[in-house]
């Protein structure tokens, strides 16, 4: 069964005092529904405020990226089972600006989700193009090719995950894709992903969402919710995206 899911990725944000007003909201406000999530992932300092604060509560919460490596000699990594112990249900992985930034191709990131699912965690893997593949019409190509090597490295694990559709583009720039062209990616990703058995993963949208676009986005038949950036550092207006 497809679960809807609405997952707040806080970037680079955060400090102590801040994330304590916003974690005791998200907690008090947020009651679970049949097959809906709220989940917030965090910079890795704030794992331990985010577990104590949110644990016993309807929200759930990850981390923002994981090494492919179990442990050893890889300083400044995370390995997926310090974050287990931490009480972390997801990562994320494959993000845009892990990509652009630091480098990561498909096969680290396809690397990063089966170290994740063979610690116990949901990997958020992520896909999307560029302003530029998409003028050249390569959208369905890039994603596709993206998604491929992680249901290469998955194998049968591929069916407890979850894909979030980010075009780079629409990151953090307030434009957004429209509710059909959003739905015509899900569309083919599902189709992807049904052709290696596991049609029932979610695909979330990420991308400028907010409480206004919320509902519009998720009324198409393949957007099951949302990877959302800088909205999820307002308690108010994630909580809308959630109850959207």
């Amino acid at each position: 069964m497809r679960r809807k899911l609405v997952a707040g990725n806080w970037k680079m944000n955060g400090g102590l005092v801040t994330n304590a007003r916003l974690l005791e909201r998200l907690a008090s406000d947020w009651t679970v529904g049949a097959g809906r999530e709220l989940a917030v992932c965090v910079p890795a300092p704030y794992l331990a405020q985010t577990q104590a604060a949110l644990t016993g509560t309807s929200v759930t919460w990850g981390a923002q990226d994981v090494s492919e490596h179990r442990a050893g000699a890889y300083t400044g990594e995370i390995a997926a089972g310090m974050l287990v112990e931490f009480g972390c249900r997801y990562v994320i992985v494959g993000h845009s600006e892990r990509r652009q930034l630091h480098g990561e191709n498909d096969v680290v990131v396809g690397a990063k989700a089966r170290a994740a699912r063979e610690a116990g965690l949901v990997p958020i893997a992520c896909v999307g193009e560029t302003l530029a593949e998409r003028e050249l019409g390569d959208t369905t190509a890039v994603v596709g090719g993206q998604l491929a090597a992680v249901i290469e490295a998955l194998g049968d694990a591929l069916r407890d995950i979850v894909v979030a559709y980010e075009p780079v583009w629409a990151i953090g720039t307030g434009r957004t894709a429209a509710p059909a062209e959003a739905q015509a990616v899900h569309a083919s990703l599902r189709s992807q992903l049904a052709t290696a058995g596991a049609a029932d993963v979610s695909i979330l949208y990420g991308g400028s969402v907010k409480a206004s676009n919320a509902a519009t986005l998720f009324a198409m038949p393949d957007i099951d919710g949302a990877l959302v950036g800088g909205a999820s550092l307002d308690a108010g207006e994630f909580l809308a995206i959630g109850r959207a």
